[in-house]
């Protein structure tokens, strides 16, 4: 790492980073920026830019937002999500914490059969307009669903992508990632629930006329066509059918989506240019600026210098390796999207592993958690922080960078806390 362009490559990354926290332009330009930035300099190539399995745009992860985006954007024509919001705030009999309460737990519980950013993107709507009907601010549910998303993602294989990554280089099955992990999760939700409860205390105002408003509401008279509702629930339950079938079909999830959003919109009566503006694109393209700005941080060795690094200090003492490799692995994943990420420092850990023996098998597990955990730290952490924002402020309640990053720190650092004693506990006491 000692050449010029290595060097211009990190100075690059971090003016595009400092410009997507200060918010002086848009976080989207700022990422285009970057990447500009990074092909012109040469870290970077037409090729590793678009072709390169390891550094280009990762085209699964746009692919399958695009899809599911597509998806949701005809199930909201039905009235379905407001039919769900309905329903649950009679549900919770309009007092907010209870709401909360509620969206967290299905979030997790999602995130752990989905992917958690599929999750997010189902979710969010409701959540909007749950905060509508009850003249609360959206912000801070949104903020603790993507917390609870991945959170809960990081109990099973399929939940967060970093996971699927670990899985094969580890050679772990589905059932390796619910023994080891799901206990945890279970905890750390429960923890997420009780620091909201604190975090965003001055939120939790019960409104008794709007909560008797909502509770004389009938949930059935949202739905305005029931045909289209049937449609996109079917073609949604295949969708999700072909998330969890994965491992027999060996269809990507992003092909899973593509068909689904095809199929729906091929035997609906939607417009197909109603459905494609229902699509993030400003998230697309930021997603697509940040693995080019991330692809060159691998192409001129830079992540996989910090990962040997990180690798080299633990020495031989397996807790050690353990407890940094979770940590690093948060600091990292916070300022960098976990996929590319654990893509880089997967080898590093196999080599661990390989050498220790014994425990190895607890650097998996930090490896893992330390990168789904500490995806909460930021607002460009994880996929589905990126997702949330853009969903917010399209609708009116921007989330700001440091909004969402002074909440995600609180969670991020204790629940990567309780992750240590975790593995202290379980694999070496």
């Amino acid at each position: 790492m000692s050449d010029w362009v290595s060097w211009a490559a990190i100075a690059a990354f971090v003016g595009a980073y400092a410009l997507i926290i200060s918010e002086r332009i848009h976080r989207t330009a700022a990422a285009l920026g970057g990447a500009g930035v990074m092909l012109a300099l040469g870290a970077i190539d037409a090729s590793g830019t678009f072709f390169d399995e390891h550094t280009g745009i990762d085209w699964n992860v746009i692919f399958l937002l695009m899809g599911m985006m597509a998806i949701v954007g005809v199930l909201r024509q039905t009235g379905v999500f407001e039919y769900v919001a309905i329903w649950a705030a009679k549900r919770a009999r309009g007092k907010p914490f209870r709401v909360m309460a509620m969206l967290v737990v299905i979030t997790a519980l999602a995130s752990a059969l989905l992917d958690n950013v599929t999750t997010v993107l189902l979710i969010a709507p409701v959540t909007l307009l749950v905060c509508e009907r009850l003249a609360l601010p959206a912000a801070p549910f949104l903020i603790a669903e993507v917390l609870a998303s991945n959170i809960g993602g990081a109990a099973t294989l399929v939940g967060d992508p970093p996971n699927i990554i670990i899985a094969s280089r580890g050679g772990l099955s589905f059932n390796d990632f619910l023994v080891n992990l799901a206990p945890l999760c279970a905890v750390l939700i429960v923890v997420l629930l009780a620091l909201c409860r604190l975090m965003f205390r001055k939120i939790f105002v019960f409104d008794e006329v709007r909560a008797a408003e909502v509770m004389e509401l009938e949930e059935r008279e949202a739905i305005h066509d029931p045909r289209l509702l049937i449609q996109g629930l079917v073609v949604l339950a295949l969708v999700v059918a072909g998330f969890v079938l994965h491992p027999v079909l060996h269809y990507e999830p992003s092909v899973v989506a593509l068909l689904g959003a095809g199929l729906l919109i091929g035997i609906s009566k939607v417009e197909t240019r109603e459905v494609l503006n229902e699509v993030e694109w400003p998230t697309l393209a930021f997603f697509a600026g940040l693995f080019v700005m991330v692809g060159a941080l691998i192409k001129t060795g830079v992540i996989a210098h910090l990962s040997a690094a990180l690798a080299a200090a633990t020495g031989s003492n397996p807790l050690g390796q353990a407890l940094l490799l979770l940590v690093g692995s948060a600091v990292l994943s916070g300022i960098v999207d976990n996929i590319p990420y654990v893509a880089t420092m997967a080898p590093i850990t196999a080599d661990l592993v390989e050498a220790s023996g014994g425990k190895s098998h607890v650097l998996w597990w930090a490896l893992a958690l330390g990168a789904d955990l500490g995806g909460n730290a930021t607002a460009v952490g994880a996929s589905a922080n990126v997702v949330v924002l853009g969903i917010a402020e399209r609708n009116g309640a921007r989330i700001s960078f440091w909004q969402f990053t002074r909440y995600g720190l609180v969670v991020t650092a204790v629940t990567i806390t309780l992750s240590a004693l975790y593995l202290w506990l379980r694999y070496f006491v």
